[in-house]
């Protein structure tokens, strides 16, 4: 299991940051709201109330899949879609622990970014490419 999926592309985007109530984006639109989360070095992960649209269920989704984030306005984007969060494991805090990590580093491992999104906030976005991320212009 690669330990990429659960580490931010930038570290410094959860540093001295409360990310619980952040919106979450997905390619397709909104996921719901940061209901825990963490910042742990090779261990970072969101937990997502999804709301409504699947009965009020939590997702755990990896750091790796964060590709922008605005603390500004209180904005995480990820590079999954609805149905990939859908059929992601349940969470439960209860029963977390390596063999559930490992589901979950399995589902999310594959997924592409979305980095060229026209829709992002402000005139610039930290992508987390590289070395401390660059910022591109819209």
């Amino acid at each position: 299991m690669s330990d990429i999926v659960w580490s931010y592309r930038d570290s410094e985007w959860a540093e001295d940051h409360d990310l619980v109530g952040y919106d979450v984006e997905g390619e397709d639109g909104s996921l719901g709201k940061v209901d825990q989360a963490t910042a742990d070095t090779d261990g970072a992960w969101l937990v997502v109330d999804t709301g409504f649209w699947i009965f009020g269920k939590k997702r755990v989704i990896p750091a790796g899949t964060v590709v922008g984030m605005d603390h500004e306005g209180q904005r995480i984007i990820v590079n999954v879609s609805k149905d990939q969060v859908k059929e992601a494991p349940d969470y439960d805090e209860d029963t977390w622990d390596q063999q559930a990590r490992g589901l979950h580093a399995e589902h999310y491992t594959q997924r592409t970014g979305h980095e060229n999104r026209e829709d992002l906030p402000g005139g610039s976005w930290s992508t987390g490419e590289g070395a401390g991320g660059n910022v591109g212009e819209r």
